[in-house]
């Protein structure tokens, strides 16, 4: 296709892009604290949704504002660009996050354990609660304390590297261009994007931080944490409290389209 023919051509305008932000340091933060995994099933919820769902709503933002900029991007057909956002926005999401240093205050719901509800059930005769296959019954759209607990183990990874601008842009490009996605028609013009992007970073790396050869290992397990965070606990937390039932395809594609 077309895209193909012009990989190579757009691959130097993803690494000139990706190059030219700023650096910027961003604090370090202390390792998650360990918990009782009984607890990760608790059900939590924002301290502030108001404010968290706002930061992270502008965070989409200038998000996808990145995502729109990159011109090797912009040369996809837009059922190839729909496909990409719909698959990465969440880690996308987290990463900008990340780089905003948003932190995440939470409590515990006063939703009924599943314990308290099969007690209540039987006390009044009626029939104990059934748990969903794979996982026990919650109530609605709560995510649990082990949902919360990765995302805030993601960016404290994230803040204890001191992962630059630069880097965070290396990064947005890794994920972003994902060639492994079914249904995409310009697979090895994105797969060189997506190397582009790593070999950018692996440089970065290894003229910034000479004296760290694990660091762009380091980076990549970044990376790995963000594949075990699911998109819906994600859409769940920061956009259910303020606009309700979200449909995020409809969404990002009514954002992808506007000009931001």
């Amino acid at each position: 296709c077309r895209c193909c023919a012009e990989g190579r051509r757009h691959s130097s305008i993803l690494y000139s892009i990706l190059r030219s932000q700023e650096e910027r340091a961003v604090p370090a933060a202390g390792p998650a604290p360990r918990g009782c995994p009984c607890g990760s099933r608790r059900r939590v919820a924002l301290r502030s949704p108001q404010v968290a769902c706002k930061a992270a709503s502008a965070v989409l933002v200038k998000t996808l504002r990145f995502v729109q900029n990159v011109p090797c991007f912009q040369e996809l057909p837009l059922e190839e660009q729909l496909l990409l956002v719909r698959s990465c926005w969440a880690p996308l999401l987290l990463l900008g996050l990340a780089q905003d240093r948003v932190h995440l205050e939470t409590v515990e719901s006063a939703e009924p354990s599943m314990l308290q509800r099969i007690l209540t059930a039987r006390q009044h005769g009626e029939r104990a609660p059934a748990p969903a296959a794979g996982r026990p019954h919650h109530g609605p759209h709560l995510p649990s304390a082990g949902d919360i607990q990765a995302i805030k183990g993601f960016l404290a990874k994230c803040w204890s590297l001191d992962i630059s601008t630069k880097e965070y842009a290396y990064l947005k490009g890794t994920v972003l261009f994902n060639p492994d996605l079914p249904g995409l028609q310009c697979t090895q013009y994105i797969e060189g994007l997506q190397r582009e992007a790593q070999q950018a970073l692996n440089e970065h790396v290894r003229l910034i931080h000479r004296g760290d050869e694990a660091r762009f290992a380091k980076l990549n397990v970044v990376l790995s944490l963000l594949r075990s965070i699911n998109a819906n606990v994600v859409a769940e937390l920061f956009f259910r409290p303020i606009i309700g039932a979200v449909n995020m395809d409809d969404m990002l594609l009514e954002m992808l389209c506007a000009k931001l």
